[in-house]
């Protein structure tokens, strides 16, 4: 007997108003068929997305994709994976790119311990050149950080605070980093881990964010939410991470989505999405 084939994706529910705060739509199969990715997350409700180009590739690109597409924003950093290219050439690109009207913020820049590839000493100079382009530029920073909170948090300590900081993408910490994140005024990006059904320390952070400092996100093309897991993940399956954390939250799924929305657009500055 040949191998079974595989079941079709489930449709996402359709949520107005989402936003994917963090997506990667210049990877396949995303990219494969944009307008297609784009028309799918528009059938589940979602107005905008911010899409992240964090390596000396995909910056300039990420820039270009955004001025071609109307509610797609970008983000321009250098991912700590990536922080042993980080050289003063490149961090002019990034500023230089940054000032085009599509980006909104600078980054995925940050600390990852889990897979160091990149040397920890590179990774911490490049989140804190990083952190200084920021507050230079005005913008708020998207920080990707696994296994490295308090090096995170004693880096950020020698930086003077700033009102809006930024977001801590793609959270995976305990309810009790999530809290101190907060407390030195960052937002915080839920994906679909919080779906999962291991994730239980995960889903008591995303209980006890706030109303104004949570976000929703996808990071597609990777960890598609319940009952996608596994799958190749798109904007659209924001829909399924809302559903999930709204009934957690004893919300409906419209008022996180506006939230969440709400949230985005004041940190990023986006603009209103207005009736075509």
């Amino acid at each position: 007997m040949g191998k079974k084939s595989k079941k079709p994706a489930p449709t996402p529910p359709f949520v107005a108003g989402l936003i994917d705060s963090h997506c990667h739509l210049d990877y396949a199969p995303m990219s494969d068929d944009l307008a297609a990715t784009l028309a799918r997350a528009r059938a589940a409700g979602v107005e905008q997305c911010v899409h992240i180009g964090c390596s000396p590739e995909t910056m300039a690109g990420a820039v270009e994709l955004a001025r071609a597409h109307q509610h797609v924003f970008a983000s321009v950093g250098i991912h700590p994976h990536e922080a042993r290219h980080l050289d003063d050439a490149l961090l002019a690109e990034i500023e230089q790119l940054a000032a085009a009207d599509e980006v909104v913020a600078i980054g995925e820049t940050g600390l990852d311990y889990h897979y160091d590839f990149s040397p920890r000493e590179a990774q911490l100079l490049g989140f804190a050149r990083q952190v200084e382009l920021a507050k230079r530029l005005d913008l708020p920073l998207v920080l990707h950080i696994r296994d490295a909170h308090a090096d995170a948090w004693a880096l950020l300590a020698d930086h003077p605070p700033r009102d809006n900081p930024g977001v801590v993408h793609c959270f995976t910490g305990t309810a009790a980093e999530a809290e101190r994140w907060l407390e030195l005024g960052w937002h915080i990006s839920f994906s679909g881990i919080a779906t999962f059904k291991t994730a239980v320390e995960l889903r008591r952070a995303a209980a006890l964010v706030p109303d104004d400092r949570i976000l929703l996100e996808t990071d597609a093309p990777y960890l598609a939410p319940e009952p996608l897991r596994g799958r190749k993940n798109e904007p659209a399956n924001v829909a399924f991470t809302c559903v999930a954390l709204a009934q957690l939250r004893d919300q409906t799924a419209g008022e996180l989505a506006k939230l969440a929305a709400d949230n985005t657009r004041r940190l990023l500055r986006l603009p209103l999405v207005r009736a075509e």
